[in-house]
Parts: C-alpha cells; sequence; structure tokens
C-alpha cells in the first residue's frame, strides 16, 4: 500500500479500497482528494443552473452528468501537469514531497501519458455540446497550461487559478445555450473572487516551506492580512453572485440558499488562523458545501412565483 498522502483524509477511498497498483495513478489524478473535482465542477453546473433559471427552466440533467465526468478527468490531467511542471519545488515540501512523481512512483513520461488520456477521454465528452461551447472548453487549456508557472512569477497564481477553476461557468452556461450572455461573465467574476478567497486559505499550509523553495502566493504575499484579505474577497463573491442572479431576474427563491453560501464563506474568513495549517485545510475544503449551496440557490431561483422577479 503507498504512504496516504497529508491533504488526504485517512480514510479516503483510494487508501481503502482501491488495488494497490492503481493507487499511483489515482493519487496523481487526485482522486484520493475529491475536494478539487467538486470545486472544478460545481462552476460548471452553476453555469448550467443560471442559464435554465434565467430562462424559468431547471438545469439539463445529462449535461451535468457530462460537466461532472469531464471536470473529473480534466482536474485529474490538470493535477498531473502541475505534478510534472512542480515536480523539483513538490521534493522539497512535506505536505508533496510523497506525491507519485516527486516520490519515484510514476515516471514523468508515464505522467504525461496518464494526462493525455484524460484529455482525449474529456475531448470526446466536449464535442458532444454545441460549437462554441466546443471552443470555450478549447480556449480553457491556455489557461490551464500556464497555471503552473504563475507561483514563480506572481505572487497572486490564486487568481490565475479563479480564472482557470471557473471557466465551467461560462462553458456550462455556452453548452446550455449555444452563446454566453451578461450574467453569466458577472457569475464568473464572483466565482473568480471566491477561488482566490479559497486557494489564499489552502495556501497557508505551505507558508514556511513555499518562502525556502521560493514560491510565491497570495498567502505569503499578504501575511497576517489574509484573514481580512479572504474575508474581502468573499464579500465581492458575494456581491457579484448576488448581482448575476437580479440580472438573469431569479426568483426570490434564490435568496435562502445564497444567504447561507454568504454566511457560509464570512465563517470561514473570520475562522482563518494562518499558524494552523490543519485548520486552514479543513476550511478549504468546505467549499464543496458552500459551492453547491449557491447551485441549490441558482436552481431554485427558475420559480419566480407569484411575487415577480428576484
Amino acid at each position: 500500500m503507498t504512504e496516504i498522502l497529508p491533504d488526504a483524509l485517512p480514510t479516503n477511498w483510494v487508501d481503502r479500497h482501491a488495488p494497490v497498483a492503481l493507487q499511483p495513478w489515482l493519487k496523481l489524478g487526485r482522486f484520493d482528494r475529491p475536494a478539487g473535482i467538486w470545486l472544478l465542477m460545481l462552476p460548471g453546473w452553476w453555469g448550467v443552473a443560471l442559464a435554465g433559471a434565467s430562462r424559468g427552466n431547471g438545469p439539463d440533467l445529462v449535461l451535468l452528468i457530462k460537466i461532472f465526468v469531464g471536470a473529473a478527468l480534466m482536474r485529474a490531467a490538470g493535477c498531473a501537469f502541475n505534478d510534472i511542471v512542480d515536480r523539483d519545488f513538490d521534493a522539497q515540501v512535506a505536505r508533496t514531497a510523497m506525491r507519485p512523481i516527486p516520490s519515484g512512483q510514476i515516471t514523468v513520461p508515464q505522467a504525461w501519458a496518464f494526462l493525455l488520456g484524460c484529455c482525449l477521454i474529456s475531448f470526446g465528452i466536449l464535442v458532444t455540446l454545441p460549437l462554441f461551447a466546443i471552443a470555450l472548453g478549447v480556449g480553457s487549456l491556455a489557461l490551464v497550461a500556464a497555471y503552473p508557472f504563475m507561483k514563480r512569477i506572481t505572487w497572486w497564481p490564486q487568481a490565475w487559478l479563479g480564472l482557470t477553476f471557473n471557466w465551467g461557468i461560462l462553458l456550462g452556461y455556452a453548452a446550455a445555450t449555444g452563446h454566453l450572455e451578461a450574467p453569466a461573465l458577472v457569475l464568473y467574476a464572483a466565482a473568480v473572487f471566491w477561488t482566490l478567497g479559497y486557494d489564499t486559505i489552502y495556501a497557508v499550509q505551505d507558508l514556511e516551506d513555499d518562502a525556502l523553495a521560493g514560491v510565491k502566493s497570495s498567502a505569503l504575499r499578504l501575511g497576517d492580512k489574509a484573514p481580512r484579505a479572504v474575508l474581502g474577497f468573499y464579500v465581492l463573491a458575494f456581491t457579484l453572485a448576488l448581482t448575476a442572479a437580479a440580472m438573469a431576474y431569479l426568483g426570490p427563491l434564490f435568496l435562502p440558499p445564497a444567504a447561507l453560501f454568504g454566511l457560509h464563506l464570512s465563517r470561514q474568513a473570520a475562522a482563518l488562523d494562518i499558524r494552523d495549517g490543519a485548520g486552514a485545510l479543513a476550511l478549504f475544503k468546505s467549499n464543496s458545501l458552500a459551492g453547491l449551496l449557491m447551485f441549490v440557490a441558482l436552481v431554485a431561483g427558475f420559480w419566480r412565483g407569484p411575487v415577480g422577479m428576484f
């Protein structure tokens, strides 16, 4: 059995149930740490839900399934690419030193083959969507390819991750409608600030190691100001999400789960302690619930009821 990685739960399904020979491959794709799958998938679901609700309908269930599978595979491909690029840095950081590539369980050529396989299957799903959505999907590859290098050139790689991870909002909306409209762009901006907040929280785990390795992050740049900055990012995310809902004329049932989304984010910022890496990881993982709350809000918003528009 391979070693349980520091940011994976001891009870994760890969270490408990997967065949030993498959474990390094599943860990390369982060299937032992599924929070990232949710955080990549949910923005795509937001886009589909917003498109449906703005037209008085629920989300397209088949499209939601396609986005789920595609997100899981593209997240795995992105993680493999990130680990290929960062293998030397990862070997110097305690949290990442036992990942499959720096620990020698998987070679770089093998990781490239894994990445290509995930991309090919994902592309097979992508080509079932409208042409404009296909173009958006292909365009996202530039963001994905550039992301691992951002921590070398900017203190704000978390902002670039926000642009990358939330591209699914635009893709999901375009897949449902065949085009983009202003509410989808505003919701995308909201999600970028959401990611900037939660990934700053995630980066708190590596403050000392990143400084020693010469890697940049928003958490390092902000230091003791990180909790206040995260709160600011989250306020912007919540405000922009409300704006997108208003622009799309969503119904009043959007508001209760959206309020829970905002409350959840504010509690994260209040609980953040830059000296507590384990606590930061738990706060980061709780964003799966936050994203789900916003999805529920967008779905509920399709019902406008007798009191009129949002």
